[in-house]
């Protein structure tokens, strides 16, 4: 018989709203590059090549997140997420301050590493503060909240272009986290599972003198070597295509600048909606059944994205991007946060996806920039649509399904060659 569903408490609501609002602004950012590259090349004076190692230079942020999002096991969820915020905050408004490129790109990059941070630990602790049976639910929507940022800074940017402050105007947008700060921050706590391990004086004496390769002497090694290649695989995939599919319909579709945009805005329009009902697929099917159709979908997408010359099945590939993009994070994110114990997690998070995983999302814009400049850019986005299949393949083969279970277990669980302790490290 299955269990009844406890529902979510006022608190529970409240963190809900944080986490969505906060996770917004991970879309908004990515979506702002995607849609200003070509203007950025122009007034930068940049190649294609140029333009993917831009986007790669920025990217290196993510990685670099690593060393915040691993502090969340030390200083606390609570205290990190108040930082990354803060940091994004100050980050977007300098970026669009920026005079040239060397500024841009490093206040971008310091941009994605607070993002990123924020983001982790958004998931984090929605893994830890909410009931198992609701748990995919809540990170597909909290994820879902970027597709709905992507939105926002879709429609917006054709208009803020045409201001006198042009490019520069999106990012000073982007600032507006700092209300979030001022208004919802003193009302969150830290999450209840790290606080009663960290009440523990042996398991708060392991935290605290945690070097930076401790995760790699636990049982739990091979598990984030695992996720770290299926997150690499992950992003090298379809996160390009919405970063230079727009540069591929000015080149290659002649499309002008308006019509372009109008179609990424209508494909984010139509697609975010499915994409709130990702986590309850993943709640009713299953992580590993729904991963198969989501990674399938990504490479149908990315091909379909790149080939067709009619608008109306390049808006339908668009959308199935908008859906597969946001819909292959909330597996990832639930298998990330669900497959190691609590006083691992916000470490295990930050190796995977943060330092190693996010090497995809570094060196694959340079190389689809180079492929762009030897081939074109629809060449360059059919030969990524592999690595969702790939990423699928070691999904399948490695990973347990971990739907319905409380944390304390899924840690324990094993799969083929990636295995766990039962037992806490």
């Amino acid at each position: 018989m299955n269990r009844p569903v406890p529902p979510l408490t006022g608190y529970q609501k409240r963190l809900f709203v944080l986490l969505s609002v906060a996770t917004f602004f991970e879309g908004y950012d990515f979506m702002a590059l995607a849609q200003l590259l070509p203007n950025l090349r122009v007034e930068l004076g940049l190649g294609r090549g140029q333009g993917g190692w831009l986007v790669s230079v920025i990217n290196i942020g993510t990685m670099l997140a690593y060393f915040l999002v691993r502090l969340a096991d030390r200083w606390g969820r609570k205290r990190v997420l108040g930082i990354t915020i803060i940091g994004y905050t100050v980050s977007s408004f300098c970026s669009g301050l920026a005079q040239g490129v060397v500024s841009f790109a490093l206040c971008q990059l310091l941009a994605r590493m607070f993002l990123i941070a924020e983001w982790a630990v958004a998931i984090v602790y929605a893994a830890e503060e909410f009931p198992a049976q609701r748990r995919g639910m809540v990170i597909g929507v909290i994820q879902a909240s970027a597709s709905l940022g992507a939105i926002v800074c879709s429609a917006l940017v054709p208009l803020l272009l045409r201001t006198s402050l042009g490019w520069r105007s999106v990012y000073f947008l982007g600032s507006l986290p700092l209300l979030l700060v001022a208004l919802l921050r003193r009302r969150l706590r830290g999450t209840e599972r790290s606080a009663s391990w960290s009440s523990d004086s042996i398991f708060k004496k392991v935290s605290l003198e945690q070097s930076f390769l401790h995760i790699f002497r636990t049982p739990y090694r091979n598990r984030v070597l695992i996720l770290a290649l299926i997150w690499t695989m992950s992003y090298c995939g379809i996160g390009n295509v919405i970063t230079f599919w727009k540069e591929l319909a000015l080149s290659a579709r002649g499309m002008t600048d308006a019509q372009a945009g109008a179609l990424i805005s209508s494909a984010a329009v139509l697609g975010m909606p499915l994409t709130y009902f990702v986590g309850k697929i993943l709640d009713r099917v299953g992580r590993r059944k729904g991963a198969v159709i989501i990674f399938i979908g990504a490479a149908l997408a990315t091909v379909g994205s790149a080939s067709f010359a009619q608008h109306g099945f390049i808006l339908a590939s668009l959308v199935l991007c908008v859906i597969t993009v946001t819909g292959s994070q909330v597996v990832l994110n639930a298998f990330t946060a669900e497959l190691f114990p609590t006083e691992l997690r916000s470490s295990a998070f930050a190796w995977s996806n943060n330092l190693l995983g996010r090497i995809g999302m570094v060196a694959s814009p340079a190389l689809v920039g180079m492929l762009a400049e030897r081939s074109g850019y629809v060449v360059a986005l059919q030969a990524i649509a592999v690595f969702p299949l790939l990423a699928l393949l070691f999904i399948v083969a490695m990973l347990p399904e971990t739907r319905g279970r409380e944390l304390e277990d899924t840690a324990k669980l094993a799969k083929g060659r990636v295995s766990a302790s039962e037992g806490k490290p």
